[in-house]
């Protein structure tokens, strides 16, 4: 840790109570009372665990400058009364004051207000520790968590040199990195490769934060065409859900870079191409460009993806578009939301070059800046349900209808699922 950090010295941070902060007092999940009678009172409150959060925050703000590169401060020991209630839309400042310092150890005396209050008072503790100690320990508890790790983890940075990757081209001219997918002959599928190849350009592109604008393309007039059902049918059920879970992370983490995604779509985007191209800031589309979530048509259902999805479309299309299993064309998908442009096929480069330039020509922390808090805004929970939808995907994977789905697919037929 950097010297310079002093008894007295305090920051502050606050926020706007949303949703995502509060509980619901007076009522269970039925909308009554524990005593089954119907609640003539009921309140939405600032909950405690997000007040605590906060503080924690502040504590951690006033720590941050004084951090060595690789580097993080650490909650060690939280004691919190909380001494009011707050409602949803109202704005909550934390205050954290350092009191002691004892080596790699902050304390703080924490406070909380609200526009008419004082709501909260304790005491924290963080501690300064490596970065590398905390990620080799979480290594070791990873292989053991069968249900995978519900918040996807930030790519650890890679600030060396751009990566040899066989089944991405990766062209850097000036602030902008154009990814072609190449693996035409599978018609851009995603395998266990192109997952190995995705995690280390996400890394690389988390130590490169000059590079401002991401392009994805596909090899060949096709975009994606979705996971490789051939390499699907070859996987023993625990691989397929490790592989599922690091896919699934592999496109949340977009989000948290801070290059801005464009996927520049022709041809088709089906399953993870559907997928891929949702994951990204801002989609541009030929006319022949086609989208779907066909994975029901194999026997099974998405592994992940959905919250995108949904997002995007809205429940009842993406009901739609994941229970039929049919393709949208791409002025379908232009009405749904789904994609923001659609121009001719010839175009497709050129209208992407002019929405990059637009980025480009905005300010560089107020554009990341703003996707991140987009992203944020969403909340954790949708952030977490790839977990459920790889469990049920794996689930459905060891039936025989799946079975029968990957049979029909290779052999070109309809499949025969059961009655």
């Amino acid at each position: 840790m950097i010297e310079g950090l002093k008894v007295g010295d305090r920051a502050e941070l606050t926020w706007t109570v949303g949703s995502e902060h509060t509980i619901h007092l007076g009522v269970n999940r039925k909308g009554f009372g524990d005593d089954g009678k119907a609640m003539r009172r009921s309140a939405v409150v600032f909950s405690t665990p997000n007040m605590i959060l906060l503080m924690e925050r502040a504590a951690r703000k006033a720590i941050e400058p004084y951090l060595e590169v690789g580097e993080e401060s650490v909650g060690a020991q939280v004691h919190i009364d909380h001494l009011a209630a707050t409602p949803i839309g109202a704005q909550v400042t934390a205050f954290a004051q350092v009191t002691a310092i004892q080596g790699r150890a902050v304390d703080f005396d924490v406070t909380a207000f609200d526009e008419r209050e004082m709501i909260g008072k304790g005491t924290h503790r963080r501690m300064v520790v490596s970065l590398d100690r905390i990620a080799d320990r979480l290594e070791q508890k990873t292989p053991t968590h069968r249900n995978g790790t519900l918040i996807p983890m930030l790519a650890t940075p890679n600030p060396g040199d751009l990566p040899s990757l066989s089944t991405l081209q990766v062209a850097v001219d000036d602030r902008v990195a154009k990814v072609l997918l190449n693996r035409p002959e599978r018609r851009n599928a995603v395998d266990q490769q192109m997952t190995r190849d995705w995690e280390e350009l996400n890394a690389w592109l988390a130590g490169h934060p000059d590079i401002r604008i991401v392009i994805i393309q596909g090899a060949a007039d096709t975009f994606c065409s979705g996971d490789d059902v051939r390499e699907v049918g070859d996987l023993s059920l625990e691989v397929a859900r490790e592989l599922s879970y690091r896919q699934a992370r592999m496109y949340l983490n977009w989000e948290n870079l801070p290059q801005i995604f464009i996927a520049a779509v022709d041809g088709n985007a089906l399953g993870a191409g559907c997928v891929m191209a949702c994951s990204c800031d801002f989609r541009i589309a030929t006319y022949q460009a086609t989208f779907g979530m066909p994975e029901i048509l194999l026997g099974w259902s998405p592994g992940y993806g959905l919250s995108q999805l949904t997002a995007l479309v809205g429940k009842a299309k993406a009901i739609e578009l994941c229970t039929l299993g049919g393709p949208i064309t791409a002025q379908q998908a232009m009405d749904c939301g789904l994609v923001h442009r659609l121009v001719a096929r010839q175009q497709l480069s050129t209208a992407t070059a002019e929405l990059t330039q637009k980025l480009l020509a905005m300010p560089p922390m107020a554009l990341r800046e703003t996707k991140r808090l987009i992203h944020q805004d969403e909340g954790t929970q949708v952030k977490s349900t790839y977990v459920a939808d790889t469990q049920a995907y794996v689930e459905c994977l060891g039936t025989d209808d799946a079975r029968e789905g990957i049979r029909a697919f290779l052999e070109k037929r309809p499949a025969r699922f059961s009655r």
